[in-house]
């Protein structure tokens, strides 16, 4: 027997449109910034970066990376609702 969707959120109803949106900027956002730590860290070793130039990659790309397919999660949420 299927089970309802109203009982996954405890009696709250279906979640707002805002609730969607978001939680798939979030989920968006995490896994651009996991493939940012990946691209970023092995293209400044590559490049030759070491200590804080490494890091100062790592960290504009996991940024670059998670806004980037945040916002396109979000947006594809978005045109769902």
């Amino acid at each position: 027997m299927p089970v309802p969707s109203s009982s996954l959120y405890a009696g709250q109803g279906k979640p707002s449109c805002y609730d969607r949106v978001s939680t798939s900027f979030m989920m968006g956002a995490t896994i651009g910034i996991t493939i940012g730590i990946l691209f970023g860290g092995l293209g400044g070793l590559r490049s030759g970066f070491r200590g804080r130039e490494l890091i100062g990659s790592m960290g504009k790309t996991m940024l670059q990376s998670g806004g980037t397919f945040g916002t396109f999660m979000g947006v594809g949420a978005a045109l769902r609702c």
